[in-house]
């Protein structure tokens, strides 16, 4: 059945341009543009009509670091990819890029399958995958060349978690150097596990047991120091690298030190470093343990800093790192003793609107708002144009943003399976109304019309950054 739907009357915003144009799509993908009024607009028919007057018309987002189902310190994130990819939607994304696990002594293959298991049939919206290598030897080097192929293109490393994901350098270097041979991205958490591991145990000798203290072992300069390292493996391996949520200016100085040197690296930040803080972790009553995720929160003076490397592009993406816990049950578990906290946020629902929120606040512009949340995480994944993009050709992921419509953030209204709101009480201008994922309405003015199983696996080509 072939059908087409109509956009009338909207601002198209994406990361180059702004027009008053109409939209038509055909069969799931953006047919044409035109300018609204005109007689090519006038003349289009549709099974379908959307005014979009006074609203933004904008690609639907792309998230490209989810956690849904991840187990982590004896539990797992509280979102399933059903509920997770629904919460999504309703948020204006269109697109999550989630993480596969590599166990330790396991095969890639087994950890990319055992995802694709829980993914497959359950999602609202279209989902890719990373791939987490937790064991680098000549069998999963081998295994990265074949994901590669089959475009699952990059590989997150972490420098973090001793005795869990942990690589040491001599294993980040050899990753880094089949990337640069088969065309994969290196993603790299940054930060000192070993070092951090001997704060933590210092700490808690000290009887230092309340949330606040995860932010205190977990110290900017472990951060930066690691991304410092990092780029150096990377130029070693004559590779690219990702840097995944970043969150202290010091590593963002690193960041820029070697992009201005030339070199092709990359860094994401998150709306958790860009609105909230070491205050939070410092909440009484245990209550900053919904804050505690890593990278850890910094004290505010960080965030003007994350703000201004978004506009210079050197930080291109704004990622969630969505892995929530509820704050009964799992957080709990941490109570008497920080390092037990379970890792992580909730986020996937509200990153559009805080970082439209940041247009409001001029801190960024409207364009810099869909390069950052759409396009560049399109590119840096091997999804543009498809993803990421209002153009002839490219998928009919569309949302219809009210700019001046107003909310306040709560638990009691998000659509994530987390009992809190790490943003609870915060008012918002700017609202996702209407969302079509490949042309079907999921979210229709503010109703959920969608389903579990719309969303379809996508493959992704190498970094558009690199090419």
């Amino acid at each position: 059945m072939s059908t087409r739907t109509v956009i009338r009357g909207g601002l198209v915003i994406t990361a180059s341009d702004e027009l008053h144009a109409d939209v038509l799509i055909e069969d799931g993908r953006i047919a044409a543009l035109a300018t609204s009024g005109t007689t090519i607009a006038e003349g289009w028919t549709a099974d379908r009509v959307i005014d979009a007057t006074g609203k933004y018309v904008i690609p639907g987002g792309v998230d490209a670091h989810t956690h849904m189902e991840m187990p982590f310190g004896g539990t797992k994130a509280a979102d399933t990819f059903e509920t997770g990819t629904r919460a999504a939607a309703w948020g204006g994304t269109t697109t999550i890029v989630d993480f596969a696990i590599q166990s330790v002594g396991g095969a890639l293959r087994e950890g990319l399958d055992a995802w694709h298991a829980k993914a497959e049939g359950n999602c609202a919206i279209d989902y890719g995958f990373h791939m987490i290598v937790s064991d680098v030897n000549e069998d999963t080097l081998k295994e990265m060349d074949l994901l590669v192929q089959e475009g699952v293109t990059s590989f997150k490393q972490f420098m973090a978690y001793p005795g869990v994901f942990y690589s040491d350098d001599g294993q980040i270097l050899r990753a880094m150097q089949r990337a640069a041979d088969n065309g994969g991205l290196i993603m790299m958490h940054a930060e000192n596990g070993i070092a951090i591991d001997v704060l933590v145990e210092q700490a808690l000798a000290r009887g230092e047991r309340d949330p606040r203290y995860h932010g205190e072992v977990r110290k900017a300069l472990l951060e930066a120091e690691a991304t410092h390292r990092a780029i150096k493996l990377a130029q070693v391996a004559g590779a690219p690298l990702y840097v995944v949520h970043v969150s202290a200016m010091e590593a963002v100085a690193e960041l820029a030190k070697a992009r201005d040197e030339g070199l092709p690296v990359f860094g994401e930040t998150c709306p958790q470093y860009l609105f909230l803080s070491t205050d939070n972790l410092a909440e009484p009553d245990f209550e900053g343990a919904k804050y505690v995720c890593s990278t850890p929160l910094r004290p505010k003076e960080h965030q003007a800093k994350l703000w201004q490397g978004l506009r210079t592009n050197d930080l291109q993406v704004v990622s969630t790192d969505h892995c929530p816990f509820c704050f009964v049950g799992q957080k709990e578990m941490g109570r008497g003793d920080f390092s037990k906290i379970p890792n992580g946020m909730p986020g996937v629902e509200n990153r559009m609107d805080l970082l439209h929120q940041g247009v409001v606040d001029g801190h960024i512009s409207r364009r810099r708002w869909i390069e950052i949340a759409c396009a560049s995480p399109a590119r840096m994944f091997g999804l543009y144009p498809k993803k990421g993009t209002i153009a002839p050709g490219a998928d009919a992921d569309v949302v219809i943003y009210d700019p001046h419509a107003e909310q306040t953030v709560s638990a009691e209204t998000h659509h994530m399976n987390v009992d809190y709101s790490a943003y609870e009480g915060k008012r918002l201008t700017g609202r996702v109304e209407t969302v079509l994922s490949r042309g079907e309405l999921v979210i229709t003015e503010r109703e959920y019309t969608g389903h579990a199983g719309h969303g379809v696996y996508t493959p992704r080509s190498t970094s558009q950054y690199l090419n």
